[in-house]
């Protein structure tokens, strides 16, 4: 009776593991990770007159990374154009103290009236509820 079972139980187990595969275990077809990309050929450089660089010293294309984020989202600085320069040159440039002297208590102000502050306060829209008032006042 044992040797019968185990018969059964090895004859069982081998049909149940010819199903799994095909090929056997050991002869599994993997994937080739070199095959993922090919491989750049080797180019020698053209200047062989290259000096190597001082050791410590900063490498000469070396950026900041805001730098080379700007660079990247902004592209290149771009020159101005003449309406910029002579609008600039024109402004001239500002104090050197100019948030000091803003700031000041001793600065003097000019009151524009109650007009121009109704103006800035007045919500925005397309002026349909927009009114002006009769008699020239």
């Amino acid at each position: 009776m044992r040797k019968t079972t185990g018969l059964i139980l090895v004859t069982t187990s081998s049909l149940l593991l010819s199903a799994c595969g095909g090929g056997g275990l050991f002869n599994r077809q993997r994937p080739d990770e070199f095959a993922v990309q090919r491989q750049a050929p080797l180019v020698i450089p053209p200047d062989f007159a290259l000096v190597p660089p001082a050791p410590g010293a900063p490498r000469p294309n070396d950026t900041s990374a805001a730098a080379q984020a700007q660079s990247a989202l902004f592209g290149a600085p771009q020159p101005r154009s003449g309406v910029e320069s002579t609008v600039g040159n024109k402004a001239g440039l500002a104090a050197p103290a100019i948030r000091s002297t803003v700031g000041d208590s001793q600065t003097n102000t000019v009151d524009k009236g109650e007009v121009v502050r109704d103006i800035v306060a007045a919500p925005e829209g397309d002026g349909r509820e927009a009114q002006t008032k009769a008699g020239g006042n």
